[in-house]
């Protein structure tokens, strides 16, 4: 490790690209402790003293790294970006359009970013507009309390409003910029290393109420959890099935083309950690519109039952959502007909398998039984040390096992793309 590390530094190219991501992160970190303009915080404080965070208002602050209970700038984070990541990826499949510019490489993938950008400021105008008036009636979304008859934005009026609006809008704009600058002059994935970094910040305060009162029982329990899911992490993630292809010899001329064989890895968990974070954000959508619902019946259904971690309702809907955009998410990363296609275009095929169709077939069934273990993977590690905790009546483990399923999966895929850049420069004792 240390060895890696010193042969990371001596490059100057990568040395460069790490300390400018770390430069990108602290400046994220800045902006979630800087406050919004016309808050109450001495208010905001007391009712996040006594009210209990928990279930999507939970996983939605974490994702913003304490920023939306904080309410700062940065208090919608990066989940309107993923958001609209998702659905520009969704309507692609029903809108001819958006497919076409995606057959157009480069040029239209700019396209798409560029929409991408325009429907994740109007997703952010939507959220912080309910965050608005949310405050203005008590606050409700910042857990299971509330102020009653308290406004949070004192002298509530427009043009307050409007600048609140306008501030956590180009504050999703900010972090936006951020996390394509990263992905472009800095080391891994923009949006993970931003949502990695939000996750690592929440993590010494939440262990210290977690650790609080020196239960022994707790502790070991915690600890032991918290081991079992590092390692069924790391066992899952690194879990390939390699779907062997070889290539038909041809003659051109006086050479002798093809021949070679190769495979098609596909991981168990394709969808990585997105239908957890997606799961988390349509979860967090009622908590945040309820107090503009006018039937107290509704306010009370989801103040009890979807914000509140220990919810069977919430675990549920939170697991069943999973499982939903695990399969959503792995038939748009990958298109079974497409890869039938260019292995049929390179002259290639699967052994005891037709090219054409009884390849895409093949593919499908391939995938769909890959993405049931992989979906069920990610809930169980979502929903079960939430049970385990409720069922015991103890302090939860800090957030389940999301925040080590982000940590330790953007960690994998960032060591991985290190390691290529320095394999690239052919460090022999680094190979060894």
């Amino acid at each position: 490790m240390l060895a890696r590390m010193r042969m990371m530094f001596r490059v100057e190219d990568l040395r460069n690209k790490i300390l400018f991501t770390g430069f990108i992160v602290a400046l994220f970190r800045l902006g979630c402790h800087i406050p919004l303009p016309f808050v109450d915080f001495s208010a905001i404080q007391q009712l996040k003293d006594q009210a209990e965070l928990g279930g999507a208002v939970a996983y939605l602050d974490l994702f913003a790294g304490g920023a939306l209970t904080s309410v700062a700038i940065f208090a919608l984070g990066i989940m309107p970006y993923i958001t609209a990541s998702i659905i520009m990826q969704l309507l692609a499949v029903v809108i001819p359009k958006l497919e076409e510019w995606q057959n157009e490489g480069r040029v239209g993938q700019k396209k798409i970013t560029q929409w991408t950008r325009y429907l994740t400021v109007a997703l952010a105008l939507m959220q912080s507009t309910g965050i608005v008036f949310a405050l203005h009636q008590g606050g409700g979304f910042l857990g299971t309390g509330q102020l009653q008859g308290v406004d949070l934005i004192p002298h509530f009026n427009a043009p307050r409003v409007l600048l609140i609006v306008t501030t956590l809008t180009a504050g999703t704009a900010l972090i936006m910029w951020l996390s394509e600058t990263i992905t472009q002059r800095g080391i891994g994935n923009g949006m993970s290393i931003i949502i990695t970094a939000s996750v690592i910040s929440r993590l010494p305060a939440q262990a210290s109420q977690a650790f609080a009162g020196g239960n022994l029982f707790r502790a070991a329990l915690m600890v032991t959890m918290g081991i079992g899911v590092i390692v069924a992490i790391v066992f899952v993630e690194s879990g390939l099935r390699k779907i062997p292809v070889q290539f038909a010899k041809r003659v051109a001329g006086r050479r002798m083309y093809g021949g070679s064989s190769t495979y098609i890895p596909l991981k168990v968990n394709q969808s990585g950690v997105i239908p957890p974070i997606f799961a988390s954000s349509v979860l967090y959508f009622p908590a945040m519109f309820a107090t503009a619902i006018p039937f107290a019946s509704v306010q009370d259904f989801i103040s009890s039952k979807l914000v509140r971690g220990d919810s069977m309702v919430y675990i549920t809907a939170f697991a069943v959502l999973i499982v939903l955009f695990s399969y959503f998410y792995t038939s748009i990363t990958f298109n079974p007909q497409q890869q039938a296609d260019i292995i049929r275009k390179q002259g290639g095929f699967i052994p005891g398998i037709r090219p054409g169709p009884p390849t895409e077939r093949y593919l499908a069934r391939v995938l769909n039984r890959l993405t049931l273990p992989g979906s069920v993977f990610l809930a169980a590690i979502a929903v079960v040390p939430l049970l385990v905790f409720a069922a015991s009546n103890i302090a939860e483990f800090p957030f389940g096992g999301m925040s080590i399923l982000i940590i330790v999966g953007v960690a994998l895929e960032t060591v991985k793309q290190i390691d290529s850049q320095l394999m690239m420069r052919n460090y022999e004792g680094f190979l060894r």
